[in-house]
């Protein structure tokens, strides 16, 4: 037993020590008493000194003389080596110190007879400011809206007005601010002794001559330096002047060699338009914030679309409210930048103003000759609420940003009434018994014979023959079914009120609301560092539609005793998208560092709507949660590089390391989502006897289960995965001469999953003349496999004589991909070469480049096959299970090559008259030239199911192989003109090629190639206030639309336009208003 402490002790321990704290105190305080009384004592005495120019030790050596004082100091602190001169007669003590010290760093302190030497600390003065007001115009005259003015030295600063004008905070120790303007010389202006400013810039040629942050990690380098093709886009001025309000419209009609395309009746991808670069796939650019990796959607494209089998990054996700401008590295960067780099890159800059708010308010709709279904008007209303606003943090040029967007969307439509069959005659039946007080989920095969009767359409005959038949009989079921299995469409549309119109799809662009926050912040720490951070938060809410679902399907899809009419199945879909990038960045020894941590998420939640699970009858929910997708990326670099001057004409090294962390998920959705019920309500399985089956009341067939128009995800679906890589790279910058440049890098990764792999790039410029360069690049590059690709899965299970079979996408480490023969995903590798010149003739600027690239092992998303037949492959499906399958596989190389070209051209036209004029243009051609079908599907004959000539046509004809964009900008006085012309090529319909074995050698019908067309675009700006403009245009001006869909794919009249791929969309004319409001 353990005992007991004390606890009396503890109490006594406790007096003691309050005692002898106490006394201490006492003592302390006469102390104090004491020798305040000598300080006061001693400090009477009179002190006379004579000095000049004399070392402060002497001084105060004299002083020790004259009265009995010690001095107290630290040397390494203390300059007692100082000159001063002093004179003094019968002076105290204090007075005595406090002329000594006066004009010195020392302060002092009397103690007794001691007296303390510190250094003393340094006087902080009041740091005034005052308002700095000016304008900034062209050599013309005109103002420059959107110019920034930085106060030298810091991040401080501020944007002119759309008149030019502009208002700056500076401190009196700041004497020089720097103004700089896209297409303009940077100029720095002396303002002291000044309040207000008149600056000029002059005209520098092009826009491309901005520093870029992306494709060089020279800190200096501009586009036209730089040894690969670059475009740097002015967001702002863009998007106040232009009818594109998303980061994907704006690039689709301005950056060349970019294609986004929007897409319809293709479930979750309606919401989120598949992008690419030179025409490759969409998860074949990367994206980059800031410089920083940005996280990808967690959806797979996988319907039939651009992109199928690809995940991109939900660019939309970021307003464009937040984004200064736009970098396209169109070349080869994987090994500067890691996986995905194949294509190019896309750098965001977000914006960094401060002491300014900006409100914009957009608002259009499509006016258009086909609009509101083919019936004219206005549909798909637009509303936009814009804002940014940002604040100065401290005196040393910090900052915070924010810019957020409120938008909606009403959808515009483009079918026409549907021409295919509806309703069946006994459809007709299944009226008349439910107006009689049946009920149609009861009917019986004798409830249809005698419902029957009292069809006024039906002839007499018909009523005679059904009415004597015996339905007892098997034969004279099959007659039954046969003789109320005829086409009653115009019959029973007139019985039911009801026109073609009525079973219309919602076909064009779906409905969207969503909400964007962003931020940006930079804060100076010390000298030479600085925290930073950015990041944000957005909302999309979707709602598209699917294929109508029509009583005349005879697999009862329609499920009409609780939808009698049939429905409109709907998909919505929740998007959430996070961010959050935090990192510091400094100086070290010349070097510079900048170690940062970016987070980023996405999560897509899918909600089915207005649908049916057929095997519940009358009792099916209305709405279902589908699941959800969920993907997570976290990336940490630390990045150095170090500029030398005095190396050749310029040499940076650059070296970093990098560690990714991803995850990727799937969510099951409720039960009744993806469950087939027997007629007891219990879920269907291997046991249940095949009399237990809901079926069609008169077909007899089968009902499937699980919501319509999109089943849910299922619990063998779902699945949570990491993985995780580690790179370190190297990149070299030298120009060698004034003329020569020659660069490159090296990047070696590691991931998790796959293995690892090095690749390099090499690059060079050679200035010709001032005027004219040429440059050439080669580089290897790679696309890691996602996680998405590896792991989604999304399979249903069918019974076979009470035997349960999936169908479906299976996984690559699945058990059907292993016996088939399905090896598992291993990284894409490419080969990229380019070569091109670029030109700067006064105020033309030129740049021209070709390239190719290569890539073995490209991921495709397989078409669906079964056993064909085959002995060996039905022994493997039976096997793993299954009845049919698909799979993402490394199964193509294909070689991509093309032409691209931007011009840019400034004039003055006289006074307050500029013309600006940019033609860029885009020219190319994807080939596939190899296919690796698995051995057991080629010999079993399915090479075409594996991979067709459809899934051929999706990645050569179907986007765009040449555009052309010529853009004007006149400007006169305080109005601003734009007038947009874009050339978008042929494409041809990838359905023309389905169940063909290759695009080559097959015979295209005519009617599948969708001519090229030219879309413009006309806007009008101008000030009506001195802090108001507004802006008025069109997008498609005159009502262009693509050629219209091949007869065999509309579905009756429901796809006027090809679904499968469109070169601008087909909405028509948007004409738009927009009010720029700005403080």
């Amino acid at each position: 037993m353990k005992k007991k402490g004390n606890p009396w002790s503890c109490i006594l321990m406790t007096d003691k020590s309050m005692i002898l704290k106490m006394k201490l105190s006492f003592i302390a305080f006469c102390f104090s008493v004491f020798q305040i009384m000598a300080t006061s004592g001693f400090s009477q005495g009179k002190i006379q000194l004579n000095f000049e120019k004399a070392p402060i030790s002497d001084v105060l050596h004299e002083i020790r003389n004259q009265a009995p004082y010690k001095f107290f100091y630290m040397n390494q602190e203390i300059n007692l080596d100082q000159k001063t001169s002093i004179h003094v007669n019968n002076e105290t003590l204090e007075n005595v110190l406090s002329i000594l010290f006066e004009d010195t760093n020392i302060s002092y302190a009397i103690i007794g007879k001691q007296v303390i030497l510190k250094k003393a600390p340094k006087k902080t003065k009041e740091v005034l400011y005052r308002e700095i007001k000016g304008t900034v115009k062209d050599v013309n005259g005109s103002p420059l809206p959107g110019a920034n003015i930085i106060v030298k030295g810091t991040s401080i600063g501020a944007q002119t007005d759309f008149d030019g004008n502009f208002s700056i905070n500076i401190s009196e120790e700041h004497t020089t601010l720097v103004i700089s303007f896209i297409g303009f010389e940077t100029t720095e202006v002396d303002i002291q002794g000044k309040d207000f400013i008149n600056i000029v810039l002059k005209d520098a040629s092009a826009q491309l001559d901005d520093v870029v942050i992306v494709g060089s990690r020279n800190p200096s380098r501009t586009a036209t330096e730089t040894a690969v093709a670059i475009d740097v886009i002015d967001v702002t001025e863009i998007a106040s002047q232009g009818p594109q309000t998303s980061v994907n419209e704006i690039l689709n009609y301005v950056a060349p060699s970019f294609t986004s395309q929007t897409q319809t009746v293709s479930d979750g991808t309606d919401h989120i338009d598949p992008a690419s670069l030179r025409g490759l796939g969409p998860d074949q650019v990367l994206v980059l914030i800031n410089g920083k990796r940005r996280h990808n959607s967690s959806l797979i494209n996988v319907n039939g679309t651009v992109g199928a089998g690809s995940v991109g990054t939900d660019m939309n996700a970021i307003p464009t409210s937040a984004i200064q401008r736009i970098e396209v590295l169109r070349d080869g960067a994987a090994a500067q930048y890691g996986s995905d780099a194949i294509a190019g890159v896309i750098n965001l800059v977000l914006k960094k103003d401060t002491g300014k708010l900006d409100l914009t308010l957009t608002t259009g709709a499509n006016f258009s000759k086909n609009a509101n279904q083919f019936e004219g008007g206005s549909d798909g209303e637009k509303v936009k609420i814009e804002a940014n606003y940002g604040l100065a943090i401290g005196d040393n040029g910090g900052y915070i940003n924010f810019s957020g967007s409120l938008s909606s969307r009403e959808p515009a439509l483009r079918n026409k009434d549907y021409q295919g069959g509806i309703f069946r005659g006994y459809h007709g039946a299944e009226r008349v018994f439910a107006a009689n007080g049946g009920i149609v989920a009861a009917m019986t095969l004798t409830d249809y014979q005698t419902a029957s009767q009292e069809l006024s359409y039906l002839n007499q005959d018909t009523k005679d023959q059904i009415a004597a038949l015996d339905l007892t009989n098997e034969d004279d079921i099959t007659s039954l079914r046969e003789l109320l299995n005829f086409d009653a469409d115009e019959d029973e549309l007139a019985a039911r009120g009801l026109s073609r119109s009525d079973f219309r799809f919602k076909v064009g662009t779906s409905k969207l609301r969503e909400g964007k926050f962003f931020a940006n912040m930079e804060i100076p720490v010390g000298e030479n560092a600085t925290v930073y951070s950015f990041g944000g938060i957005s909302y999309r809410q979707g709602l598209a539609a699917g294929f109508y679902r029509r009583p005349a399907q005879a697999d009862g899809r329609a499920n009409t005793p609780a939808f009698p009419n049939g429905f409109l199945p709907n998909i919505g879909t929740d998007i959430i998208d996070k961010s959050l990038a935090t990192g510091i960045k400094g100086k070290i020894n010349d070097w510079n560092i900048d170690f940062s941590n970016t987070y980023g998420i996405n999560t897509f939640d899918i909600t089915v709507s207005n649908s049916s699970n057929g095997t519940l009858g009358v009792a099916t929910p209305r709405t279902f949660d589908a699941g959800a997708l969920k993907f997570m990326q976290n990336t940490t670099n630390l990045d150095t590089n170090k500029f030398h001057e005095d190396i050749f004409s310029g040499l940076n090294i650059a070296m970093g390391a990098e560690f990714k962390v991803e995850n990727y998920a799937i969510s099951a959705g409720e039960e009744a989502s993806y469950t087939s019920y027997d007629i007891n309500g219990n879920p269907v399985n291997s046991a249940t006897p095949d009399g237990l089956l809901v079926r069609n009341n008169f077909t007899g067939s089968v009902l499937g289960g699980g919501s319509q128009v999109f089943r849910g995800y299922d619990p063998n679906n779902e699945t949570d995965k990491f993985r995780n890589s580690i790179a370190g790279y190297i990149d070299i910058e030298a120009d060698f001469t004034d003329k020569w440049l020659f660069s490159v890098a090296g990047r070696y990764e590691n991931f998790s999953d796959f293995g690892d792999t090095f690749n390099y790039k090499v690059a060079t410029r050679y200035k010709l003349s001032e005027d004219f360069s040429i440059r050439a690049a080669n580089s290897t590059g790679f696309r890691a496999p996602s996680l998405h690709q590896q792991f989604f899965s999304r399979t249903s299970t069918v019974f076979v004589d009470n035997q349960p079979f999936e169908q479906g996408t299976f996984t690559n480490d699945s058990r059907a991909a292993s016996l088939i023969g399905i090896a598992k995903l291993k990284e894409e590798t490419s080969n990229s070469f380019s070569a091109g010149l670029t030109a700067k003739i006064k105020n033309l600027t030129i740049t021209a480049d070709a390239y190719l690239i290569t890539i073995d092992d490209r991921i495709i998303y397989s078409g669906s096959f079964g056993n064909g037949g085959d002995p060996e492959l039905t022994q493997v499906f039976q096997t793993a299970g299954a009845t049919s399958a698909r799979f993402f596989v490394n199964a193509i190389d294909t070689k991509s090559q093309g032409f691209d070209v931007v011009i840019s051209h400034k004039a003055s036209l006289g006074d307050e008259v500029t013309l600006k004029n940019d033609l860029s243009a885009t020219f190319s051609k994807t080939e596939v030239e190899e296919i690796r079908v698995p051995e057991k599907i080629a010999n079993a004959g399915l090479s075409g199911s594996f991979f067709d000539g459809q899934e051929e046509a999706f990645l050569t004809l179907a986007q765009p192989r040449a555009k052309v964009n010529l853009t004007n900008s006149l400007s006169i006085g305080n109005w601003d003109f734009l007038l947009r012309n874009v050339f978008f090529g042929e494409v041809t319909d990838p359905d023309d090629f389905n169940g063909d074995l290759r695009v080559e050698g097959t015979t295209v019908s005519d009617d599948a190639i969708y001519g090229s067309k030219i879309v413009t675009d006309l806007s009008i700006s101008t000030s009506i206030l001195k802090n108001l403009q507004i802006t008025i245009g069109a997008n498609n001006l005159l009502d262009v639309y693509p050629d219209e869909n091949r007869a065999e794919g509309t579905a009756g009249d429901q796809f006027v336009y090809s679904r499968r791929t469109s070169q601008f969309g087909y909405s028509g004319r948007f004409l738009f208003a927009r009010l720029n409001f700005n403080l």
